[in-house]
């Protein structure tokens, strides 16, 4: 293999997941009860939503350049070029900090090739897009061709999903206070997407948790529609049944063959709450 596919753990893949499609991965980091541990999609996210249902906050913290550097240095050393998959720009600076990185390392690596891409992307979003990008590596693509395939595609990459308590991504200044406060009432549950800017949009409401799942597994109809996705992904926040639930609908309905289901990790669960669902697919626009 010539080139190596870094991202970081904003994708929300499982732990194992990451050697299965021979992944580098940097981590974020979340505050938490005192203590500074790196984002980990593993037992521990069950901690972690309890005690943000009982009323704890966590913070976090986008990976900076000096770690960016020793990760993408790691692979240049051993004489691969790499392209780096990045966390939304339009949800942290980490992708600020991997173009930082780069610009360093290519001094002193004038020879290797190193390519950033923003992914625009976030959870399981940003992984499909990563997953894809290993199997077009896989089939024999060359590094330009699977940035090419990824630059083409990310703005196809869907997010659609809802929250139980808009409040959460107010916290975080991810949406507006005025967006939080009406979502928040009468109990309706927000069906929210990622923009092409790589930032949250509340779209629609629907009356009740079912009809806010049945909602967002509706758009891979709406969307999705002369696009391969006979994959699928899916992360939620500690709502594993909720999660089964979308799952039945994409094969039962919607003719999806494989779907792939993981926890929201601490960086982004910290900031959507318990109860997020989110679904992933290809589609004509986002």
């Amino acid at each position: 293999m010539s080139f190596q596919i870094i991202t970081d753990t904003c994708c929300d893949f499982p732990t194992p997941m990451y050697a299965q499609l021979d992944l580098v991965c940097v981590p974020l980091v979340v505050n938490f009860r005192g203590q500074t541990t790196e984002d980990k999609n593993d037992d521990s996210l069950k901690i972690l939503y309890s005690a943000l249902r009982s009323g704890e906050v966590a913070t976090t913290s986008a990976v900076n350049p000096e770690c960016w550097k020793q990760a993408m240095e790691g692979s240049l050393r051993e004489g691969k070029d790499v392209l780096v998959l990045v966390f939304s720009s339009g949800l942290s600076t980490t992708y600020q900090s991997a173009c930082i990185a780069a610009q360093d390392l290519q001094e002193s690596y004038p020879d290797r090739k190193i390519v950033v891409i923003d992914t625009l992307s976030a959870s399981m979003g940003q992984g499909l897009l990563v997953w894809y990008a290993c199997k077009h590596r896989d089939a024999g693509e060359s590094l330009e061709q699977v940035a090419a395939w990824v630059e083409e595609n990310k703005l196809h990459l869907c997010h659609w999903f809802t929250v139980d308590d808009l409040m959460y991504l107010k916290r975080g200044g991810r949406i507006s206070a005025a967006t939080a406060v009406v979502g928040s009432m009468l109990q309706i549950k927000p069906v929210l997407h990622m923009d092409d800017e790589g930032h949250l949009i509340n779209m629609a409401k629907a009356r009740g948790r079912r009809a806010s799942l049945d909602a967002i597994a509706k758009k891979i109809r709406e969307l999705g529609e002369g696009y391969d996705n006979s994959t699928v992904f899916i992360s939620h926040g500690d709502c594993l049944e909720d999660a089964k639930y979308l799952e039945r609908q994409f094969k039962e309905k919607y003719g999806v063959k494989d779907v792939i289901i993981s926890y929201v990790g601490p960086v982004i669960g910290s900031h959507s709450g318990p109860g997020t669902m989110a679904v992933f697919f290809l589609g004509k626009h986002r």
